[in-house]
């Protein structure tokens, strides 16, 4: 098993930044991926950003040059800076980890952003 532990999120204004950290603990060497998924008010989850544990980086189009995903993997921690946010970035982030087997979440941490 592993347990995925969230930090930041919050309120910020359109334009403003924020940073979001999950730390993983438990069967570390299950792990390949990491990286966070977001469900916006009334719609479903989708793909925000993953990392490789080579640390290749995918990105959803939405947040292509506005966030940056980075992993250090001696602290087995992931973390995604998000600047110039926009109202539609408003959602409940997931911090996800992914074997060959299996996958994992977090408890989620609200980001909203005003205009």
């Amino acid at each position: 098993q592993v347990q995925l532990v969230e930090s930041g999120g919050g309120l910020v204004q359109a334009g403003g930044s924020l940073r979001l950290s999950c730390a993983a603990s438990g069967s570390i060497s299950s792990i390949n991926a990491m990286g966070w998924y977001r469900r916006p008010p009334g719609k479903q989850r989708e793909l925000v950003a993953m990392i490789t544990s080579s640390g290749t980086p995918n990105y959803a189009d939405s947040v292509k040059g506005r966030f940056t995903i980075s992993r250090d993997n001696t602290k087995n921690t992931v973390t995604l800076q998000m600047n110039s946010l926009k109202p539609d970035d408003t959602a409940v982030y997931y911090c996800a980890a992914g074997g060959p087997t299996s996958s994992y979440w977090g408890q989620g941490t609200q980001v909203t952003v005003s205009s």
